[in-house]
């Protein structure tokens, strides 16, 4: 089964698709795509780690999510994508118009193929108003059109708010 978990900065969706990834039975590994840019980020991502079970495999991967997932994906594995909102802003800031719209692409495309289990987290940020500058709403709307193409494509979509779960497709536990 693959789930798609959205909500806003921390709301709780981090925890509960490792919870998820954890209840699975299945060996995990989780796909990080952070960089450690400043003193803040640095510190969400120790946390992270910190959470992490010992026996959890670790790829960090901030760009070629699409072929990282081609790779690591197979029966009995469950990955853990976290985030593809900060993947998107990668790649965004990568300035490769080309890579950008072939990863947007390829990657719902790509993941109801991918055998296993496949849980990936992401950023909702449609929920508030109108970003004020260009690349903000790009950024935003692009979020927004990936998001729809991946729970097209999995069976499970949750929305997290105060750390509590609203299925909004497939099972309420996936």
């Amino acid at each position: 089964m693959h789930t798609l978990i959205l909500g806003g900065v921390r709301c709780g969706k981090s925890r509960l698709a490792e919870r998820w990834a954890a209840e699975s039975g299945l060996g995990v590994t989780y796909i990080a795509t952070a960089r450690p840019s400043d003193d803040e980020m640095v510190a969400r991502i120790a946390a992270h780690r910190e959470r992490r079970p010992p026996d959890w495999r670790l790829v960090e991967e901030p760009l070629a999510l699409v072929d990282t997932l081609r790779r690591e994906a197979a029966d009995g594995r469950c990955l853990l994508v976290e985030c593809l909102t900060l993947w998107l802003g990668n790649l965004l800031w990568a300035q490769d118009e080309h890579r950008l719209q072939q990863e947007l692409k390829a990657l719902p495309e790509l993941l109801p193929l991918l055998p296993g289990r496949v849980i990936c987290v992401g950023n909702e940020t449609n929920l508030g108003v109108m970003p004020m500058n260009a690349l903000a709403r790009r950024y935003c709307d692009l979020a927004g059109l990936l998001h729809q193409r991946l729970a097209a494509g999995c069976e499970a979509v949750c929305f997290v708010a105060a750390g509590l779960p609203l299925a909004l497709k497939g099972p309420s536990v996936p």
